[in-house]
Parts: C-alpha cells; structure tokens; sequence
C-alpha cells in the first residue's frame, strides 16, 4: 500500500470509528462539515417539547445540543456512538444535561440500540450508513424504537459527489438514494425524500414514518434492550 493510499485509508477509519486525538480533530471537521446537514435533520424530527428524541451515530456531536434546545427542559435525548473518543467528549460538553437527566449517552451501535421497544418518539442517524455492511437490520432495529407515531429522519451526502473523495475508496459502501428509499419502505415506513439545497449535488434527507404501518406489532428486541432511559 503507497503513502497516500494508508493515509486515505486511516482517513476513512477515523470518519467511521473516530478514536484518540485524530478522532477529536475528525470530531471537530464533522461538526464544521456536517452542521447545516445535521440542524436540517434535527429541524425535520419535528420534535415537541417534552418528547424523547435520539441522535444515532452522533459523531461530534453538533446535533445534541440542537435537540436539547427542542425538546426543552422537560423532554429527553439519547446520544448513540460507537466511539468512546466521542462519547467522553460528549460527555465532558454536556455534562449538566447529562446530571440533569436530561440527555443520556449509549455506547452502541444502530443494530443493538439499547432500550426498549418504541421507547423513542423520533430518530436522525446523519452520515452513518456508509459504514454498514447490510441496511436492513439497522433501519429495523431504528424502527423498533419509535412510537407508533415515531419518525426516522436519515441523512446522507449525494453519493456521486462523494464516489469523488479519495478516501471513499477505502471502506465506505456508497448506496444509490432510492436504494436506501427502498429499504426503509419495505420495513413499513412512508418516506419523503427531500434535499437540502437547491443543488443537485446538496445532500440528502430521508424522512420515514412509521404511521405507514398501522399494524405494526412488537418487533423482537435486540440482544442489548431493556428498558426506556429518561
């Protein structure tokens, strides 16, 4: 492997797992980079004061403190990361909402979220679908978690513009966007496909409902569920 193809592979392990020092300066690139994606996001959740909403994969974080904003001090939200780099800065930026019981933070991944079924009221997930190998046990498992009235907002970059990046060669699966439409749509959710820009090259919100499914049942829990945390 040459000089530039390890560093655009430790690139896109660092934008996938961010972890050390290089994951705080990818933390801190995301929130710059992600910040106009992710407050769109967090505004189409549509989250009311006192609801329980979640951001999954958070990264840097910018989207916690936008849906602590929403849903007030009566409401609650849960942070979900694989990475511990992020979770411990989260951590230290909100530590009051955190001591309030205002916001709680899961190290976990989006096919193990940990709480019970239909524990939350609404969902974003922004640039994480890159990193896994099969969508469907992932929106599935997002489902779960919703209310009957529940929303999955998914955000992602247009994905010919980012084919075009050096390091999406090294790990990332670049989903055409009605594939991933598809997906959400045979687990039951209605999806409304918006960009964010008028660009054709501005990313992509995908906003499921889970209200498409009036007969949804109780989905089996995943191996990490338990209760509701608020």
């Amino acid at each position: 492997m040459g000089v530039r193809d390890a560093a655009m592979t430790a690139i896109a392990r660092q934008l996938g797992h961010p972890s050390g020092l290089g994951g705080r300066l990818i933390g801190a690139a995301l929130n710059r980079g992600n910040r106009n994606l992710v407050r769109t996001a967090a505004d189409a959740l549509h989250a009311a004061e006192g609801s329980v909403v979640a951001d999954v994969g958070f990264g840097g974080g910018v989207g916690l403190p936008l849906l602590l904003d929403a849903v007030g001090n009566s409401g609650h939200v849960h942070g979900v990361e694989v990475s511990e780099t992020m979770i411990n800065q989260a951590a230290r930026r909100h530590h009051r909402a955190i001591a309030a019981g205002r916001l709680v933070l899961h190290p976990a991944s989006m096919t193990e979220l940990p709480v019970a079924d239909r524990a939350w009221d609404s969902l974003m997930t922004v640039n994480t679908i890159y990193f896994l190998a099969d969508l469907d046990p992932a929106l599935r498992e997002c489902t779960r978690v919703l209310t009957d009235t529940g929303r999955l907002v998914v955000g992602l970059a247009d994905p010919e513009a980012m084919a075009r990046l050096p390091f999406t060669a090294h790990g990332f699966r670049l989903r055409p966007v009605a594939e991933v439409v598809d997906a959400m749509k045979n687990i039951g959710l209605s999806v409304e496909h918006r960009r964010i820009a008028d660009d054709e090259e501005s990313p992509h919100l995908l906003i499921g409902r889970v209200d498409a499914d009036p007969h949804r049942g109780g989905q089996a829990r995943g191996p990490g569920a338990r209760g509701p945390v608020r």
